[in-house]
């Protein structure tokens, strides 16, 4: 049963904590670097319906901004709504829903509080906003009401340590910092709302390194994670059209981590085709075979040779006769279209909804390619292994049970292969009449 949140007036709030401080005698977990010492925060019992949830919550950002585009939200409707029911709601419907679900091998929260009941405080402002223990909090409001209808008495009240009544935004978003630094904490954390916290941290005019030290990790490390958000911000607005929804982005920390680093000293021209590949093979991953990862050079070093053969196996139209609207759609600058290099078209042919089958099949299997060519440099038994396979999988095509909206897709990649073959066949010819040639000394 969900529980509904109800929030106090803050006032209300405010001199219920206070009464209580003043009454108490019980000391929590001591806090270390905070305001170049450390504090010993007093611990009070609350009923479990006075605090409420922190918006400002990086654990939570993702679905917030998911929750955000997909419901057609004000975009401050999370930031302004930590005093209203209804934001509270939502915030608590994340946090539960985190709650429940546990990474591999660890424990759901909730599983954890029903069976051991409360064993750590939450941690709160003295208006009663919860710093550190938002998704205890909201498995406890679950826990309250049992499914039989009777209530657990362990979760009517939930006992809180409490900050200093003059603590600033600043100081609360450091105390995060340094939470999500240790590592039992980190887990709980998904590659999006670390990231935001990072670039939170940036904000606040810190070096990469200083937050580096502060999350006791590297300098290289704060900087990758930060442009791989920027890939990632990119990629919802611009390719799929669905800003905010980090929600598509969870699976994504390898590839959009990879992607900073595989469009590094590449020219603009170049770097708009590896994002194209990139996010065509994230938003394809469930027909890649095997691990996405292994495809990483078919958007790094690769990317040339990958748009070279897409270029020879998609019809593609001249560079003039792209639409002009779509190309507007697509906000990259694409730079001189008289570049020899200019690959809209190719960006281009992998947006098209209408040619998606066509086009991520024909791309999956460019990125094969390159990667076997680039293995198979200085093995002179490459070529021919290749093209057994080829052989393989066309002799197992049974077109018996295809669909026919499938059968015009299925003609254009058998004239697609044919052209390759030629080509192919071609190459070998030109090979076998060089080593005939006594003069020729192009013979390897």
């Amino acid at each position: 049963m969900t529980y509904i949140v109800s929030v106090r007036p803050l006032s209300e709030r405010e001199a219920i904590i206070t009464k209580r401080l003043k009454a108490s005698t019980e000391e929590g977990e001591t806090i270390y670097e905070f305001r170049s010492d450390s504090y010993t925060p007093k611990v009070i019992s609350l009923p479990i319906d006075v605090p409420v949830y922190r918006m400002e919550n990086c654990r939570t950002f993702s679905a917030q901004q998911t929750e955000i585009a997909r419901e057609g939200l004000p975009k401050d409707f999370f930031d302004k709504g930590q005093e209203q029911a209804k934001a509270q709601q939502a915030q608590h419907t994340i946090l539960a829903k985190l709650a429940k679900d546990g990474p591999d091998s660890v424990t759901p929260i909730i599983s954890v509080l029903e069976r051991d009941g409360q064993r750590e405080t939450i941690l709160i402002t003295t208006s009663g906003v919860v710093v550190n223990g938002n998704r205890r909090l909201a498995a406890m409001r679950e826990l309250v009401k049992r499914k039989d209808g009777s209530v657990d008495n362990r979760f009517t009240n939930v006992m809180c340590a409490v900050l200093p009544a003059d603590i600033t935004r600043d100081e609360i978003d450091d105390i995060e910092a340094d939470l999500q630094a240790r590592p039992q904490t980190k887990l709980a954390y998904d590659w999006i709302g670390d990231a935001r916290l990072i670039r939170r941290q940036v904000s606040k005019g810190r070096s990469a390194k200083e937050v580096a030290d502060r999350l006791r990790r590297t300098k290289l490390d704060i900087e990758n994670v930060l442009q791989a958000l920027d890939e990632a911000d990119l990629y919802l607005s611009e390719w799929v059209n669905k800003p905010g929804e980090y929600d598509l982005l969870l699976p994504g920390e390898q590839i959009f981590g990879d992607l900073p680093k595989a469009l590094a000293k590449k020219d603009a021209n170049l770097q708009n085709a590896s994002r194209a590949i990139a996010w065509s093979i994230y938003e394809n991953r469930d027909k890649v075979g095997g691990r996405v990862y292994r495809l990483n050079a078919a958007f790094g070093k690769l990317a040339p040779k990958v748009l070279e053969l897409l270029e020879e196996r998609l019809e593609l139209p001249e560079s003039e006769d792209v639409d002009a609207a779509d190309e507007e759609d697509f906000a990259f600058d694409f730079g001189d279209e008289n570049d020899p290099n200019d690959y809209t078209p190719i960006i281009e042919a992998l947006r098209n909804p209408d040619r998606k089958d066509e086009t991520v099949v024909t791309l999956l299997d460019a990125c094969e390619t390159a990667i076997e060519l680039d293995k198979g440099q200085k093995n002179e038994e490459a070529a021919i292994k290749a093209l057994a396979q080829v052989n393989s999988k066309v002799a197992g095509v049974d077109v018996s049970a295809a669909g026919r909206k499938t059968l015009p897709g299925i003609l254009k990649q058998i004239a697609s292969i044919r052209k390759g073959l030629d080509r192919i066949e071609t190459a070998v010819q030109t090979r076998n009449s060089a080593a005939r040639d006594p003069a020729s000394d192009t013979e390897d």
